[in-house]
């Protein structure tokens, strides 16, 4: 009879274990959380195991307490307490997704990472603003982000921040080395770090492509008459503030040099990560004669594009027009 019951025990922990009715749960271990007690409540704590006192008897003989590799760990549905064992003890982590869609500012980058990775976000920072992290990867903090294609990237949860970044710098190399982007680049007299960041600005201009063409058309004609950009979004990102609806004069006088109102050319970096298709429409803009565009009175969200300052400006008269009675009428409605 004991030896029935010994088999009848036994046979527990081949048999599925889990308790949820999704096909996997993560559970995450980590770093100061590698000892036994810690392990059985990260899983307790996910729901993972129908036993959770199992996986404590059954980890001790094979002395996973000891080796355990933090991380993130998949469990999959109807799975045994031995497969999650030898699991934990082979330190077979799931992979942790970095989905990089549009990112302005270094912070909010960090904070993206620090979502995933074992690291806060104030380490992030440190180091992506440490001119001498970045330096042993052949990177800048002003450039850094041209090095970063808006893509879906995987890693393991105990990936450091060189691993992460060398990742992101080959995958940018692997870009610029497809459909001719490099020769594209050079027939505009750009290098891809300056097609970077004319794309970040054209990005923030419009979710529209077709006005996205125009557009960069637009500041590659500024470009080749030494003309300033004047783009409205890097007085926004110039100033920190990316609710800024309205570009008031008093805003041009910023000292940044991301002030394309006050400083001629290209900013010194990007201002935000742009998409791909962004990057591929600067290289193929159009050849037009557009030196001035405003954005259209009925707010679309498209634009008027102008080859002369006059028809411009009654472009931007109707636009501010219009503007001031939005304005107004918002104002009036809150009374």
């Amino acid at each position: 009879m004991v030896a029935i019951i010994g088999i009848g025990f036994a046979s527990l922990f081949f048999l599925p274990a889990t308790r949820f009715e999704e096909k996997s749960r993560m559970v995450t271990i980590y770093r100061d959380q590698t000892q036994k007690s810690a392990v059985l409540a990260a899983f307790e704590e996910a729901g993972i195991l129908r036993f959770n006192s199992l996986l404590g008897i059954a980890g001790a003989p094979f002395n996973i307490w000891d080796k355990m590799k933090p991380g993130r760990y998949e469990i999959k549905k109807g799975q045994s307490i031995i497969d999650i064992v030898r699991m934990l003890k082979n330190g077979r982590l799931a992979e942790v997704k970095l989905v990089i869609n549009r990112v302005r500012t270094k912070p909010e980058l960090a904070r993206l990472i620090s979502k995933q990775f074992f690291t806060d976000s104030l380490e992030v920072v440190q180091f992506l603003q440490s001119a001498d992290s970045l330096s042993a990867l052949e990177l800048d903090t002003a450039l850094l982000f041209t090095k970063i294609i808006p893509d879906t990237y995987n890693f393991y949860a105990d990936a450091s921040m060189t691993v992460i970044l060398e990742k992101l710098k080959a995958a940018s190399t692997k870009f610029w080395l497809k459909n001719n982007r490099l020769q594209k680049a050079e027939s505009l007299g750009l290098s891809p770090e300056q097609v970077y960041i004319l794309a970040s600005i054209v990005d923030e201009e419009t979710n529209y492509a077709e006005d996205k063409y125009k557009i960069a058309s637009v500041y590659l004609n500024r470009l080749a008459k030494q003309m300033p950009l004047q783009a409205c979004p890097t007085i926004k990102y110039a100033m920190n503030d990316f609710t800024i609806t309205r570009i008031y004069e008093k805003y041009l006088s910023n000292p940044s040099p991301y002030n394309t109102y006050r400083v001629k050319g290209l900013p010194p970096g990007p201002i935000c990560t742009p998409s791909p298709k962004t990057i591929d429409i600067v290289l193929d803009a159009p050849k037009t004669s557009y030196i001035y565009f405003v954005a259209k009175s009925d707010f679309s969200g498209y634009h008027h594009f102008s080859e002369n300052y006059e028809e411009h400006n009654r472009y931007a008269k109707e636009y501010q027009k219009k503007l001031d009675e939005y304005m107004e009428k918002k104002r009036t409605e809150k009374k």
